[in-house]
């Protein structure tokens, strides 16, 4: 597929087709990392680990050691209660 960098107000921009981001994975939206390697621009879609960490895991790797403390925010600015 052939295709044209176009100005976009103080950017440029290029179109990509539905069909190459339906292959590539990556929908209206989605996070992307775009890389310059050996002079080519390569677009890889960024795959979030959301959902995917265990609550139990992060616990244990709280140090056995470790006591939370209070934080003092200051005094009330607005209709808040303490």
């Amino acid at each position: 597929m052939t295709t044209k960098i176009q100005k976009w107000g103080n950017s440029q921009g290029l179109r990509i087709a539905r069909n190459l981001l339906e292959e590539a994975q990556i929908a209206v939206g989605d996070d992307v990392s775009v890389v310059v390697r050996d002079g080519q621009i390569i677009v890889s879609p960024v795959r979030h680990t959301r959902g995917k960490i265990d609550l139990k895991d992060l616990v244990s790797r709280i140090p056995a050691n470790y006591r939370a403390t209070e934080v003092d925010w200051g005094k009330p600015v607005g209709k808040e209660v303490w």
